[in-house]
């Protein structure tokens, strides 16, 4: 497959963008009502590892950015999975009324491309619980992006009932396995309120990246400790 940088090249676009590795597209060039089919991949919940604290997740379907070695290729077609409905609505609304679940997580395939199910889906979690449970959500675009005029509406819609979001494509030469959340650093965690506040994107206060593999000094802890009963 060919990948295009659909817009001029300006770097004011955001980190690593625009990317040979990525689909990088003009601002308002993809939207949820001309792309999305209501469809999503899959639903989980109780999750430690799409956020902070215990977690439901919706993989929505879809994502035009293609990024090379994606690790959620197989969602790319806005056709894939089953119908959002309202059964998959009503089971999440009650494991988000679970106490110990701090939130839900919107990741895909592209949340941004999906507002037809995602807006209407927030907008039902603030009515029903304010901002007790937080919402974060996973995007290819970049907060500065999103900030561009000419995007559509209904993604800063969404994005003003989002607590946190992760921004950016994968980009592959960036991989890091250390990274909080997120696989590239090119890759931010905003502060999705403060940003709104301070026009421009404000990194999440509780970032807290790995400076190496925890194995790796469970490995040296316990070689050591071995060593000294020898």
């Amino acid at each position: 497959m060919t990948l295009h940088d659909f817009a001029p090249t300006d770097r004011r676009r955001g980190p690593s963008v625009p990317s040979p590795l990525t689909n990088n597209p003009r601002a308002g060039q993809w939207s949820s009502e001309r792309m999305s089919h209501g469809m999503v991949a899959d639903y989980k919940r109780l999750l430690m590892t799409d956020g902070e604290g215990i977690r439901c997740s919706l993989y929505v379907s879809g994502c035009p950015f293609h990024c090379e070695q994606c690790y959620n290729a197989s969602i790319w077609d806005f056709r894939a999975g089953h119908p959002y409905t309202p059964e998959l609505e009503a089971r999440i609304m009650a494991d988000l009324a679970l106490d110990y679940v701090q939130g839900i997580t919107f990741l895909g395939g592209e949340p941004l491309l999906n507002t037809g199910v995602l807006l209407p889906l927030a907008r039902r979690i603030r009515q029903s619980f304010g901002h007790s449970k937080d919402i974060w959500c996973w995007t290819g675009y970049t907060w500065e992006e999103l900030m561009r005029p000419g995007e559509t509406p209904d993604k800063l819609e969404l994005l003003h009932l989002v607590d946190v979001l992760v921004d950016g494509r994968y980009i592959r030469t960036l991989h890091d396995p250390l990274l909080q959340f997120r696989g590239s650093s090119n890759q931010r965690i905003l502060d999705v309120p403060r940003s709104f506040e301070e026009r421009r994107p404000v990194i999440w206060p509780k970032l807290h990246d790995q400076k190496r593999f925890i194995p790796e000094v469970y490995g040296k802890d316990r070689s050591a400790g071995e060593g000294s009963a020898s």
